[in-house]
């Protein structure tokens, strides 16, 4: 019996090299002098604990840098299940489908909302505020990661700041576009309308990838892929309530638990409000309600959107 099993999976291992177009022979011979698998080596373990590069002699800056790269490898997981969603063939996508990769979202979005108690409750605030300084200009707010999830998730006009939204020309260009959404606010001299240095340094680096994301999601966000589902699975309860929690996660829940960090290290009784280290007004910028930034506006009442962030 276990003779027969290896001859089968002999013949599995060269009915897939010949599917490749690899010559069987060749690929066997290589598995002869192949190294074992180790953790270290998949996982990139030794590359990967050696990013944390810290600006000063501050302890508590590695909890920082370590903090916000976690961050961005979840923000990575989330691109992920997005784009299985958005590169799936209409005819492919099941409700079943589309549910799992909402939810597996959300729950990213659910562990990096409660992860702010790392920031919140794991740093010394005195050694925050003695490394802060050393990191401006730089801010979370050049996640271009971030900004590629909300485009991959709404229609880019839903990121319009609401002061411009009924003053854009009708066939603006998605790189014209760039210039409303709705965190130019936290770049921009509110009484000059001058970008920072923040602002340009991150459209300088970023802007062709943000407008191929705005042309390439255009079909393919969460949204579209969602309004294309047969009106049965439209109007499925569990996948609508899934698509509320990940909005509402994404846009309150987090955005909230950003705010209440902030709030401990940059608004002092003794030396008033701090600015971010972008320069933003960053009270104004992260308070939801402000900007009511909603990605499925059409699965929200008048009364939920007019209370959005009110919480």
């Amino acid at each position: 019996m276990k003779e027969n099993i290896s001859i089968s999976l002999f013949e599995q291992l060269q009915d897939r090299f010949d599917e490749l177009g690899l010559k069987s022979e060749t690929q066997f011979k290589g598995m002869q002098y192949a190294k074992p698998l180790t953790y270290w080596d998949y996982i990139q373990t030794d590359a990967l604990l050696s990013l944390q590069i810290q600006r000063t002699i501050v302890p508590d800056e590695m909890v920082f840098i370590m903090y916000h790269q976690v961050n961005e490898l979840l923000f990575k997981m989330v691109l992920w299940e997005i784009n299985q969603v958005s590169n799936c063939v209409d005819e492919q996508l099941t409700i079943e489908l589309f549910k799992e990769k909402i939810n597996r979202i959300s729950r990213y979005f659910d562990m990096l909302t409660s992860s702010f108690a790392i920031m919140k409750d794991g740093m010394s605030k005195d050694q925050y505020l003695q490394f802060r300084n050393t990191l401006a200009p730089a801010s979370g707010f050049q996640s271009s990661q971030y900004r590629l999830i909300e485009f991959a998730c709404t229609d880019w006009r839903n990121l319009i700041d609401k002061r411009f939204i009924d003053k854009l020309k009708e066939n603006i260009s998605e790189k014209e576009a760039l210039e409303y959404l709705y965190w130019q606010a936290a770049g921009k001299d509110y009484q000059t309308g001058e970008k920072s240095y923040l602002l340009k340094a991150f459209e300088d680096k970023y802007c062709e990838i943000f407008v191929k994301a705005m042309k390439d999601y255009e079909k393919t966000n969460l949204w579209q892929k969602f309004v294309m589902l047969p009106e049965e699975a439209r109007s499925d309860k569990e996948l609508i309530e899934a698509m509320r929690h990940l909005d509402k996660t994404i846009n309150v829940t987090w955005v909230l638990g950003h705010y209440h960090t902030a709030e401990k290290y940059l608004d002092d009784d003794v030396k008033g409000v701090q600015e971010a280290t972008g320069g933003s007004d960053w009270k104004k910028y992260m308070l939801p309600q402000y900007q009511k930034r909603i990605f499925f506006p059409e699965l929200w009442s008048k009364e939920e959107i007019d209370n959005w962030g009110l919480v």
